[in-house]
């Protein structure tokens, strides 16, 4: 099969005078002919990947690529190394199957044009077939994946042995789960998909497997030579998101938590870096947008043990807004009054005030320490929550 559309795409490619490259449905590379300049960024990293960034299909989805019925042309982008391009859409009935793409310098004349949709229709059949048999390939590994998070451990261990006995991953062993999140459009769907499937080649053949669900995209990784922390510093890389990592676990069938703790870490991270004195706090850059479950310190013994604010500090509720930042970022502080003015930018009387309110709503005398604990935890058990 592969071996048709070969022939068929080097046919194109001669009869066109330029090199092809050919996409799926969902923007990953499936065959290209001999490449010649001029060949840019994007076209050179595609062909090393076997697919493209999340930047190229989102620029691509500006001009509604997979809607058209009719060749598009698109412009350069120097910012993504991209030069101008003629992509013409595969589709057998209502099904688009793919893409094919030239590099349009020197441009295409509208005669060129029509040519290449003429010869991108001999292409419809065989990437019918490679379109099959990859959904085929595809669904089974998704149902599989699907069937590790299911609340039955009889389902989970029978998903399990599914996946090494199909030879998808090498064993079952230690495992961990990535977690990105997916916003709830086709577009970004399909970025995250490319990302996950960049994120495995860089991780090694059945090293690796994945599922796009609705809110987040999985990557369950095998123990091997890629640490969890540098498969997910790809993933974030591809994705240009935060990813989530779990703890490592024993058995595959066992991975739902690492999962969950993947999930949990990802939204904790996000939710303290979007705002107050918490951070995503890391020595190395490459790492900045990887969040691990096992460095989450507080949050993950109040995620761990479902500790609720109310329950570690009634009086927290009382708290407005603004006094509740103030008292967490005082206790953050460790109760160093001067730091904490200066990183709220009031006045240290102001402060005073404000601390004074606060531990009179909440009852609390903040001179006891073990009150100011309960306080600090029920504080933080607020942003988990939220």
């Amino acid at each position: 099969m592969r071996d048709e559309l070969q022939l068929l795409v080097d046919r194109i490619a001669d009869r066109m005078g330029r090199p092809v490259l050919v996409e799926d449905r969902r923007q990953r590379v499936v065959c290209y002919s001999a490449q010649a300049e001029p060949l840019d960024d994007v076209r050179r990293n595609s062909i090393l990947r076997r697919s493209t960034t999340s930047e190229v299909i989102g620029f691509f989805a500006r001009f509604e690529i997979t809607r058209a019925r009719h060749p598009v042309r698109t412009p350069a982008e120097p910012t993504l190394g991209l030069l101008p391009r003629v992509c013409v859409p595969v589709w057998h009935s209502d099904l688009l199957l793919g893409f094919v793409w030239f590099v349009d310098s020197p441009a295409l004349s509208a005669a060129d044009v029509s040519r290449a949709v003429g010869l991108a229709e001999d292409l419809a059949l065989a990437l019918y077939r490679v379109n099959l048999l990859g959904e085929l390939t595809a669904r089974r590994e998704a149902d599989a994946v699907r069937g590790l998070l299911a609340d039955d451990p009889a389902v989970r261990a029978d998903a399990a042995t599914k996946i090494v006995g199909a030879d998808m991953l090498e064993s079952d062993g230690p495992c961990t789960a990535l977690v990105v999140s997916v916003d709830p459009t086709a577009e970004s769907a399909a970025a995250v998909e490319q990302a996950l499937v960049a994120t495995r080649r860089y991780c090694g053949h059945r090293y690796a497997v994945h599922l796009v669900r609705p809110t987040q995209g999985l990557l369950l990784l095998r123990s091997g030579s890629i640490s969890p922390a540098d498969a997910a510093a790809h993933l974030a890389e591809q994705a240009g998101s935060v990813v989530g990592v779990g703890d490592s676990v024993a058995r595959l069938a066992d991975v739902h938590q690492s999962v969950t703790q993947a999930a949990d870490a990802r939204q904790i991270t996000v939710t303290q870096a979007s705002g107050g004195p918490d951070r995503l706090r890391t020595r190395d850059p490459q790492h900045s947008r990887v969040a691990m479950w096992s460095q989450l310190g507080v949050y993950r013994v109040l995620a761990a043990a479902g500790l609720t604010a109310s329950a570690l500090h009634p009086g927290v509720d009382r708290l407005p807004a603004d006094l509740a930042a103030t008292l967490e970022a005082y206790l953050d502080l460790a109760g160093d009054a001067a730091a904490t003015a200066a990183q709220l930018r009031i006045h240290r009387t102001t402060l005073y005030y404000r601390l004074s309110r606060a531990a009179e709503l909440c009852g609390a005398d903040l001179r006891d320490g073990l009150q100011r604990l309960q306080l600090h935890l029920a504080l933080k058990a607020t942003r988990l929550r939220n």
